[in-house]
């Protein structure tokens, strides 16, 4: 098995075959292209002579490799989208916080703001209050 820094421990990819098949268990030359039909041409594995027993394993070298290749591709295909997940989760959280940021910026303008009203308006009071005071005195005193 080759081993990849990609592929999770807890997802190893193993693939066996057995040196031992009969030639009834080998694939046919013509079933050869449609076993690894999303790998590029020159990474197809080449139909082996069936005379041969180290070209039957040199084949299924080939095809473990095919097999994990692919499995490594998936995997990255797997990865590249949860990274574009994460990425536009963290892009939403940087967008929250810079809301959230600006919200508290305008809830102390606002508190401020609510504080001053409320000086001018007690202010306001007294005032009212003393002008009452004195048009009551104005209103006793002819």
């Amino acid at each position: 098995m080759i081993s990849t820094a990609s592929v999770p421990a807890d997802k190893p990819v193993r693939i066996a075959f057995s040196l031992n098949d009969t030639p009834e268990d080998t694939p046919s030359e013509d079933a050869i292209p449609l076993v690894f039909p999303e790998l590029d041409l020159q990474l197809q594995p080449l139909p082996p002579c069936q005379d041969s027993v180290e070209s039957m394993q040199v084949f299924k070298q080939h095809c473990q490799i095919a097999e994990e290749y692919h499995e490594v591709k998936r995997e990255i295909a797997l990865l590249e989208e949860r990274k574009k997940e994460l990425i536009a989760k963290l892009d939403q959280a940087e967008k929250e916080k810079v809301d959230a940021a600006q919200l508290v910026r305008e809830f102390e303008a606002l508190t401020e703001e609510n504080q001053t009203l409320k000086m001018a308006q007690s202010q306001c009071v007294e005032q009212l209050e003393k002008l009452r005071i004195q048009y009551q005195k104005r209103q006793g005193s002819s």
